[in-house]
């Protein structure tokens, strides 16, 4: 986990919602830290998640889930007949 530690930051600098309710002119210390997990993990857990408790699901929510595949047309179709023709 990344974390960030800036002190004597001024609060004239601070965005204008984090500023509300600080005196003007005065410093403060700012930590910044991360709380998204890396993607991989985020989508591990909710594999693990979905075969514990396995519910129905529609196309988009699949697609949602799993993400952008950045496959062509072509190359999809491509796939497909390596596929057919192994049992050729």
């Amino acid at each position: 986990m990344n974390k960030i530690v800036r002190q004597h930051y001024p609060v004239d600098k601070l965005p204008e919602d984090l500023r509300a309710g600080l005196p003007a002119g005065q410093s403060v210390t700012v930590t910044l830290e991360s709380e998204s997990a890396p993607q991989t993990e985020h989508f591990d857990t909710k594999v693990a998640d979905l075969l514990r408790n396995p519910k129905p699901m529609t196309f988009n929510q699949i697609r949602v889930l799993v993400g952008a595949r950045n496959v062509s047309p072509d190359e999809a179709v491509a796939r497909i007949r390596t596929l057919r023709d192994e049992w050729d």
